[in-house]
């Protein structure tokens, strides 16, 4: 480029710079003479296309010329303060000082109303019936712990006095993790094998191992079934598991205790009864059932014309899962209870499927 085309850039520049009357005219001169893709950064790329000599006289031409750009550039600005400017992140990224407007009083309606607020998200059905049944529990002196949702085969069955030809240790009812081996006389190698737990009972394991009766511990978390999913059942869903370890407990406590929950939670006019039932891990067993809450007890479609509704199983610890962790079955006794959130929620708001749940429906979780 030669000296001409550099001369007449002077006087365009000082004649673009003397017509500007905004702030916004400003900005877009300096894009269009300092921006990245400006005329001055043309010029400076194309400097290395000149004979060697002409160089260094040409950069400093450039040089100059970006020095008087920038002086009629804060000139201008000095001169425009005071008037409205649009805020473009160009204008953040130069630093430039945008004044705010003078506005007078009468230019403003106090009177119209303000933004209204963004609707915030809440806390899920499901995690607000677990805090509700915790915290009933807390009440009577429970503690709150938690298990991991990947559990030693130990923990989760044997532990539990559950047996190795129980069914719920088969493949098709459990989420194993890895598999065991067969050795030369076709014999599965019982090795530590490890899974998704199938039900919260595996904290009740790890806590007595590691802490001394007397015990009153609450354990709610997520566990995993390989079941089909239809409107009662899914292969994931939560569980609230509780137990009380001491000498001298009975069942009698349990019932005092479940009693107490039971109308906390469905209101104090139902009614509780115990069936009789077998579970691995207590003895006696049994399932909790509360009169319905929908009919009173007198009958209908939702308890199946019985007049009652299972919600929960219990009953008092067995002595071998009390050798299992090292406790003396002579020296404690103690009760455990485990129930479905989803099937406490399910009742007490009269939700017909579990699915609703997981389904992220947000016309269905805003109800609640």
């Amino acid at each position: 480029m030669s000296n001409i085309n550099l001369e007449n850039l002077h006087n365009q520049i000082e004649q673009d710079f003397a017509g500007v009357s905004s702030p916004e005219a400003l900005e877009a001169l300096r894009v269009k003479y300092l921006g990245r893709k400006g005329i001055l950064a043309e010029l400076t790329a194309g400097i290395a296309n000149l004979p060697p000599n002409q160089r260094p006289q040409f950069g400093q031409q450039i040089n100059q010329i970006k020095q008087k750009v920038t002086q009629l550039f804060e000139e201008k600005k000095q001169g425009l303060k005071g008037k409205s400017v649009t805020v473009t992140p160009s204008t953040v990224q130069m630093g430039i000082d945008v004044p705010f407007p003078k506005v007078s009083v009468g230019d403003i309606d106090i009177t119209s109303p303000g933004e209204p607020p963004q609707k915030l998200g809440h806390r899920h059905l499901i995690t607000q019936v677990i805090e509700e049944i915790c915290d009933i529990f807390i009440r009577l002196g429970f503690v709150v712990a938690e298990g991991p949702e990947i559990e030693t085969e130990f923990n989760n069955f044997t532990a539990l006095n559950i047996p190795l030809e129980h069914p719920s240790r088969d493949m098709f009812d459990t989420f194993y993790l890895n598999t065991p081996k067969k050795n030369k006389n076709q014999e599965l190698q019982r090795k530590e094998r490890f899974l998704l737990r199938s039900h919260t009972s595996p904290a009740q394991i790890r806590v007595m191992k590691s802490r001394k009766p007397p015990l009153a511990i609450i354990v709610p978390g997520r566990v995993y079934r390989p079941d089909a999913v239809d409107a009662s059942h899914s292969f994931v869903f939560h569980q609230i598991e509780g137990f009380m370890v001491d000498q001298d407990i009975g069942f009698a406590d349990l019932k005092g205790i479940l009693q107490l929950f039971a109308k906390s939670v469905f209101g104090e006019d139902i009614n509780m009864r115990f069936r009789p039932h077998f579970f691995p891990f207590t003895e006696p067993s049994a399932e909790v059932d509360i009169s319905c809450i929908i009919c009173q007890g007198r009958g209908c479609s939702v308890c199946g014309r019985k007049g009652w509704l299972e919600i929960l199983g219990s009953g008092m610890i067995h002595p071998n899962v009390f050798q299992q962790v090292g406790y003396s079955p002579k020296k404690y006794t103690g009760f455990a209870f485990g129930m479905g959130v989803e099937r406490i929620a399910m009742l007490k708001y009269g939700i017909n499927d579990i699915r609703l749940f997981f389904e992220n429906d947000l016309r269905f979780l805003r109800q609640f």
